[in-house]
Formats: C-alpha cells, sequence, structure tokens
C-alpha cells in the first residue's frame, strides 16, 4: 500500500498529460517561480476517511549545468502517528528546461515501510530523439544501470506534470484518449487518460468551488488482459490547470488527496465559483 499510494499521488499528477507525446518542447504559461501547493492525503478505513499524510510541491526558477531551469520538488510524508500501519517518506526533485520544459533530470528518493530505493533520469536529445540513461538503488543497495532512446517525447512523474499542465484542454473533447508515455528508472509503462467531461466541486478545508476538468488515467502493463482505472482527478478549468482532487482507485481500497493551500499562482483563478 506504501508504494502504491506515492505512485499513485505522482501518477495523478502525472496524468495531466495532454502534450508530452507530440513535441519536446512547450511554452510555459501555467505556473512561475515561487508556486507552492500542499495536500492532504485520506484512506478510506472501514468505511470512514482518515487523513494518513499530507504533501508538497514547490516550483523555482533555477539552472542545471549552467542552463536556466525550473526546479520542482515533492515531499510525501504520511503522519509519524500512522507509522505501526505503513511509513511514506518520499522526496522527489526535477529539473526542467526553462525555455521548452523539456525534462533534464529526475531524481526519487523513497522510504516505503522499511524499503528505502532510488530511481534517477538523466536526459538528453541526440537528433531529436530522446535518449534517457537510467540509475536505481534497490532495496538491497544493489546499482543498476541502463540506457535507452526513443522517437518520442518521454517524461517521468514530475516532468511531465509540468510540461502538461501548458496543454490547451479547451480543444479536447468528452472521452478523448490521449497516450501516456511515463518511464521511471527501469521501463516505460503502458497508460493514458481519457477525458471525463467537467464538474464543480468544492474544497472542504477551504470551502472554495472550482469549475473543473476531469480525467482518469488507465494503465495496461504487458500480460495484463484489461486495463485499470488508476486514478480519476480534477484540475482548474483555467491557464493554471491546478488539481484540486484525486481519486485512487486502489485493490485493497481507496485513497484521495485534497488541494489544502495553494500560492504564487501564475493567473488568476477563473474556474473559481463564487
Amino acid at each position: 500500500m506504501r508504494k502504491k499510494l506515492t505512485i499513485l499521488f505522482l501518477a495523478l499528477l502525472a496524468c495531466l498529460n495532454m502534450a508530452a507525446q507530440r513535441s519536446c518542447k512547450i511554452e510555459n504559461t501555467a505556473f512561475q517561480s515561487g508556486e507552492f501547493l500542499t495536500y492532504d492525503l485520506r484512506f478510506n478505513w472501514k468505511f470512514v476517511w482518515i487523513k494518513v499524510g499530507s504533501a508538497s510541491m514547490s516550483t523555482v526558477k533555477s539552472t542545471y549545468k549552467g542552463q536556466p531551469a525550473y526546479r520542482t520538488s515533492l515531499v510525501c510524508r504520511t503522519s509519524p502517528s500512522l507509522d505501526h500501519l505503513f511509513t511514506l517518506r518520499d522526496t522527489l526533485l526535477c529539473y526542467c528546461d526553462a525555455e521548452t520544459m523539456a525534462p533534464l533530470y529526475h531524481r526519487k528518493g523513497a522510504l516505503e515501510g522499511s524499503r528505502y530505493y532510488v530511481d534517477e533520469l538523466w536526459y538528453t536529445y541526440p537528433k531529436g530523439n530522446s535518449h534517457l540513461k537510467m540509475h536505481s538503488i534497490n532495496s538491497h543497495g544493489e546499482h543498476k544501470w541502463k540506457e535507452a532512446e526513443y522517437k518520442d517525447c518521454i517524461y517521468d512523474m514530475m516532468s511531465i506534470f509540468l510540461t502538461a499542465r501548458n496543454y490547451d484542454a479547451s480543444k479536447m473533447k468528452k472521452n478523448d484518449i490521449i497516450p501516456l508515455p511515463i518511464t521511471d528508472a527501469t521501463t516505460v509503462h503502458n497508460a493514458w487518460m481519457t477525458y471525463r467531461g467537467k464538474e464543480t466541486f468544492k474544497i472542504d478545508t477551504t470551502k472554495e468551488k472550482f469549475r473543473c476538468l476531469v480525467f482518469s488515467f488507465y494503465q495496461k502493463d504487458k500480460g495484463e488482459k484489461k486495463a485499470k482505472e488508476l486514478i480519476r482527478f480534477y484540475v482548474t478549468d483555467d491557464d493554471n490547470h491546478i488539481p484540486v482532487r484525486l481519486d485512487m482507485f486502489l485493490s485493497f481500497g481507496s485513497a484521495k488527496a485534497f488541494l489544502k493551500s495553494y500560492k504564487g499562482v501564475r493567473s488568476p483563478l477563473t474556474s473559481k465559483v463564487k
């Protein structure tokens, strides 16, 4: 459950990918340096929704190997009082080119239960392709290295969030399907997203209402007969495309993430319903 909660929370953010499969270059119009988002994580325990932890994401202007870049970090934590049930202490980091939004580097350091592991990705773009250098350290301390090159743009679950927030969702129609090439430090997963339409959602903590675009994220890996809906998520229907609610469907139950606070947002929240 520990690992699935982390993967699904990241995937639900990553599910905003609506431009990644076409071009590694995209103009950033969705966020700015100094944006900070926080979330409450809740789990359905014996028909009761309980808060199990929190997550926070920050983005700032920086440099990577001398070139201007956005540096984004995501921290996921379960409450210490629930460590006897499951422990989650994950920190993720990525750098994206400030001009093109192409991913440059990604790292995930994860403590899940008693298991600690690291995933790393380095990106280069020879002849317009996406070349990935991948490094992983498993829970036994073993290092594994791999390199691969793809014609399509490939994203990790951090950089895809930043890139996809800049997509013009107004051009989408209900039930549209978008391929979603996402990788960790081992393989590229067969996944896609389906647009479900618009809904209005009220945040419990702030009592704010937002007009949202609703999407579902599906995955079907090799050998599986049927695709599984892993996440259903709600993103503000404005230029910011901020995720405000995420429903995660797990084999042992369900979990949700709710936007708790936001600051440093780039554009007016025109999706807010008065």
